[in-house]
Protein backbone atom coordinates (compact mmCIF):
# COMPACT_ATOMS: atom_id res chain seq x y z
CA UNK A 1 0.00 0.00 0.00
CA UNK A 2 1.53 3.34 -1.11
CA UNK A 3 -0.91 5.79 -1.34
CA UNK A 4 -4.11 7.35 -0.12
CA UNK A 5 -6.33 9.44 -2.85
CA UNK A 6 -8.56 11.42 -1.01
CA UNK A 7 -11.35 13.10 -2.96
CA UNK A 8 -13.50 15.64 -1.95
CA UNK A 9 -17.39 15.40 -3.38
CA UNK A 10 -19.28 18.80 -3.57
CA UNK A 11 -17.75 20.42 -6.47
CA UNK A 12 -15.10 18.40 -6.82
CA UNK A 13 -16.39 14.95 -8.19
CA UNK A 14 -19.62 16.89 -8.33
CA UNK A 15 -18.34 20.17 -10.58
CA UNK A 16 -20.48 22.87 -10.10
CA UNK A 17 -23.41 21.60 -8.19
CA UNK A 18 -23.56 19.94 -4.28
CA UNK A 19 -25.71 16.90 -3.18
CA UNK A 20 -27.40 19.18 -1.47
CA UNK A 21 -28.67 21.02 -4.85
CA UNK A 22 -29.05 18.06 -6.63
CA UNK A 23 -31.67 16.93 -3.51
CA UNK A 24 -33.09 20.37 -3.42
CA UNK A 25 -34.06 19.86 -7.27
CA UNK A 26 -35.89 16.75 -6.96
CA UNK A 27 -37.90 17.71 -4.28
CA UNK A 28 -38.41 20.96 -5.65
CA UNK A 29 -37.30 22.94 -2.80
CA UNK A 30 -34.23 24.48 -4.65
CA UNK A 31 -35.08 28.42 -3.53
CA UNK A 32 -35.38 27.72 0.21
CA UNK A 33 -31.99 25.30 0.17
CA UNK A 34 -30.46 28.53 -2.19
CA UNK A 35 -31.44 30.98 0.94
CA UNK A 36 -29.89 28.14 3.45
CA UNK A 37 -26.43 28.19 1.44
CA UNK A 38 -26.34 32.13 1.57
CA UNK A 39 -27.31 32.21 4.99
CA UNK A 40 -24.35 29.06 5.68
CA UNK A 41 -21.72 31.36 3.16
CA UNK A 42 -22.41 34.65 4.88
CA UNK A 43 -21.69 32.79 8.14
CA UNK A 44 -25.17 33.14 10.00
CA UNK A 45 -25.41 29.19 10.57
CA UNK A 46 -22.29 26.56 10.81
CA UNK A 47 -22.37 22.94 9.45
CA UNK A 48 -24.55 21.80 12.11
CA UNK A 49 -27.02 24.34 11.87
CA UNK A 50 -27.12 24.08 7.83
CA UNK A 51 -27.74 20.29 8.54
CA UNK A 52 -31.04 20.68 10.91
CA UNK A 53 -32.03 22.75 8.93
CA UNK A 54 -32.05 20.74 5.62
CA UNK A 55 -33.66 18.18 7.80
CA UNK A 56 -37.10 20.29 8.47
CA UNK A 57 -36.81 20.93 4.75
CA UNK A 58 -36.59 17.52 3.07
CA UNK A 59 -39.12 16.01 5.05
CA UNK A 60 -40.73 14.50 2.15
CA UNK A 61 -37.57 12.68 0.81
CA UNK A 62 -37.30 8.71 0.61
CA UNK A 63 -34.47 6.40 -0.52
CA UNK A 64 -35.94 6.48 -3.93
CA UNK A 65 -35.72 10.29 -4.43
CA UNK A 66 -32.43 10.20 -2.75
CA UNK A 67 -31.34 7.32 -5.48
CA UNK A 68 -32.79 9.08 -7.95
CA UNK A 69 -30.66 12.50 -7.48
CA UNK A 70 -27.54 10.70 -6.95
CA UNK A 71 -27.64 8.23 -10.24
CA UNK A 72 -28.69 12.01 -12.16
CA UNK A 73 -26.41 14.37 -10.89
CA UNK A 74 -24.06 15.57 -12.77
CA UNK A 75 -20.82 13.60 -12.01
CA UNK A 76 -17.06 14.39 -13.28
CA UNK A 77 -16.14 12.27 -16.13
CA UNK A 78 -13.46 9.83 -15.75
CA UNK A 79 -14.51 8.84 -11.87
CA UNK A 80 -14.76 4.75 -12.38
CA UNK A 81 -11.79 4.94 -14.43
CA UNK A 82 -9.87 7.14 -11.68
CA UNK A 83 -11.22 4.93 -9.10
CA UNK A 84 -10.39 1.29 -11.07
CA UNK A 85 -6.62 2.57 -11.54
CA UNK A 86 -6.27 3.52 -7.81
CA UNK A 87 -8.03 -0.01 -6.61
CA UNK A 88 -5.75 -2.21 -9.62
CA UNK A 89 -2.30 -0.36 -7.86
CA UNK A 90 -3.00 -1.97 -5.04
CA UNK A 91 -4.11 1.85 -3.53
CA UNK A 92 -6.68 3.51 -1.69
CA UNK A 93 -9.75 5.71 -2.56
CA UNK A 94 -11.23 7.70 0.21
CA UNK A 95 -14.27 10.43 0.02
CA UNK A 96 -14.81 12.74 2.82
CA UNK A 97 -17.56 15.47 2.78
CA UNK A 98 -20.03 17.52 4.68
CA UNK A 99 -22.95 15.96 3.03
CA UNK A 100 -25.07 13.21 3.71
CA UNK A 101 -23.76 9.82 4.47
CA UNK A 102 -27.13 8.38 2.52
CA UNK A 103 -25.75 10.41 -0.75
CA UNK A 104 -22.09 9.63 -0.19
CA UNK A 105 -22.16 5.92 0.60
CA UNK A 106 -23.54 5.74 -2.98
CA UNK A 107 -20.47 6.36 -4.57
CA UNK A 108 -19.42 2.61 -3.28
CA UNK A 109 -20.65 1.65 -5.91
CA UNK A 110 -18.86 3.12 -8.38
CA UNK A 111 -15.07 1.96 -6.41
CA UNK A 112 -14.43 4.20 -3.65
CA UNK A 113 -12.68 2.31 -0.90
CA UNK A 114 -14.07 4.18 2.39
CA UNK A 115 -16.61 7.16 2.54
CA UNK A 116 -16.76 9.83 5.29
CA UNK A 117 -19.90 12.01 5.74
CA UNK A 118 -22.16 13.80 7.89
CA UNK A 119 -24.07 11.11 9.67
CA UNK A 120 -28.07 11.93 9.15
CA UNK A 121 -31.15 10.02 10.63
CA UNK A 122 -32.41 7.44 7.81
CA UNK A 123 -34.56 8.46 5.46
CA UNK A 124 -38.00 9.86 5.41
CA UNK A 125 -36.77 12.10 8.52
CA UNK A 126 -38.54 12.01 11.79
CA UNK A 127 -35.78 13.21 14.06
CA UNK A 128 -32.80 15.86 13.93
CA UNK A 129 -29.56 14.87 12.78
CA UNK A 130 -26.83 14.31 16.08
CA UNK A 131 -24.68 17.41 15.70
CA UNK A 132 -21.99 15.21 16.63
CA UNK A 133 -22.36 13.37 13.56
CA UNK A 134 -21.88 16.72 11.09
CA UNK A 135 -18.93 17.26 9.76
CA UNK A 136 -17.16 20.34 9.53
CA UNK A 137 -13.82 21.52 7.76
CA UNK A 138 -11.07 20.70 10.42
CA UNK A 139 -13.03 16.80 10.45
CA UNK A 140 -11.64 16.10 6.91
CA UNK A 141 -8.10 16.10 8.32
CA UNK A 142 -9.02 14.27 11.24
CA UNK A 143 -10.57 11.46 9.29
CA UNK A 144 -7.41 11.09 6.82
CA UNK A 145 -5.31 10.77 9.57
CA UNK A 146 -7.36 8.10 11.08
CA UNK A 147 -7.37 6.31 7.81
CA UNK A 148 -3.89 6.84 6.72
CA UNK A 149 -2.53 5.81 9.87
CA UNK A 150 -4.60 3.17 9.99
CA UNK A 151 -2.90 2.18 6.45
CA UNK A 152 0.46 2.49 7.65
CA UNK A 153 0.56 5.68 5.64
CA UNK A 154 2.50 9.01 6.01
CA UNK A 155 0.85 12.12 5.11
CA UNK A 156 3.26 11.98 2.29
CA UNK A 157 1.79 9.12 1.18
CA UNK A 158 -1.88 10.98 0.64
CA UNK A 159 -3.28 12.74 -2.64
CA UNK A 160 -5.80 15.38 -1.88
CA UNK A 161 -8.17 16.35 -4.56
CA UNK A 162 -10.33 19.81 -3.82
CA UNK A 163 -12.25 22.44 -5.06
CA UNK A 164 -12.75 25.39 -2.22
CA UNK A 165 -12.70 26.17 1.52
CA UNK A 166 -13.48 23.00 3.17
CA UNK A 167 -10.57 21.52 1.82
CA UNK A 168 -8.12 24.31 3.08
CA UNK A 169 -7.64 22.86 6.66
CA UNK A 170 -6.53 19.28 4.93
CA UNK A 171 -4.43 21.10 2.04
CA UNK A 172 -2.75 23.21 4.65
CA UNK A 173 -1.44 19.92 5.95
CA UNK A 174 -0.76 17.72 2.94
CA UNK A 175 1.87 18.27 0.76
CA UNK A 176 0.45 16.67 -2.26
CA UNK A 177 -2.90 18.44 -3.05
CA UNK A 178 -4.65 18.72 -6.61
CA UNK A 179 -7.02 22.05 -6.70
CA UNK A 180 -9.65 20.43 -9.34
CA UNK A 181 -11.86 23.17 -10.76
CA UNK A 182 -10.86 25.22 -7.17
CA UNK A 183 -11.94 28.64 -6.48
CA UNK A 184 -8.49 30.89 -5.67
CA UNK A 185 -8.14 30.68 -2.42
CA UNK A 186 -7.40 26.73 -2.93
CA UNK A 187 -5.51 27.38 -5.87
CA UNK A 188 -2.82 28.92 -4.30
CA UNK A 189 -2.54 26.15 -1.46
CA UNK A 190 -2.26 23.36 -3.90
CA UNK A 191 0.66 21.88 -5.55
CA UNK A 192 -0.80 20.93 -8.37
CA UNK A 193 -3.73 22.75 -10.78
CA UNK A 194 -6.41 21.27 -12.85
CA UNK A 195 -9.18 22.92 -14.47
CA UNK A 196 -11.69 20.21 -16.85
CA UNK A 197 -14.44 17.81 -16.82
CA UNK A 198 -12.68 14.56 -16.56
CA UNK A 199 -11.38 13.22 -13.37
CA UNK A 200 -8.15 11.57 -15.35
CA UNK A 201 -6.65 14.56 -16.29
CA UNK A 202 -6.18 15.62 -12.56
CA UNK A 203 -5.63 12.16 -11.52
CA UNK A 204 -2.42 12.14 -14.38
CA UNK A 205 -1.21 15.64 -13.21
CA UNK A 206 -1.20 14.23 -9.03
CA UNK A 207 0.66 10.38 -10.20
CA UNK A 208 3.12 13.02 -12.51
CA UNK A 209 5.69 13.44 -9.35
CA UNK A 210 4.91 10.16 -7.09
CA UNK A 211 4.12 11.50 -2.99
CA UNK A 212 7.02 9.37 -1.83
CA UNK A 213 9.29 11.27 -3.49
CA UNK A 214 10.06 15.16 -2.93
CA UNK A 215 11.53 17.56 -5.15
CA UNK A 216 11.05 19.76 -7.89
CA UNK A 217 7.42 20.01 -9.22
CA UNK A 218 6.83 18.51 -12.77
CA UNK A 219 5.45 20.83 -15.49
CA UNK A 220 1.82 21.40 -15.23
CA UNK A 221 2.20 21.81 -11.53
CA UNK A 222 2.47 24.61 -8.80
CA UNK A 223 4.71 25.14 -6.02
CA UNK A 224 2.73 25.27 -2.72
CA UNK A 225 3.41 29.01 -1.31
Amino acid sequence: MSRLHVFDMDGTLLPGTTASLEIARRLGCLPDLLRLETDFALGGIDTRGFAAEICQLWKELTPELAAVAFARAPWIGGLPEVLADIRRRGERSIVVTMSPDFFANRLRGYGVDEVVASRFPPLPFRTKPDREGILTPADKVTAVDRVRTGLGLSRDSCIAYGDSASDIPLFRELNHTVAVNADDALRELARYQYAGDDLRGAYRIARSEPPERSGAPSPGSKERQ
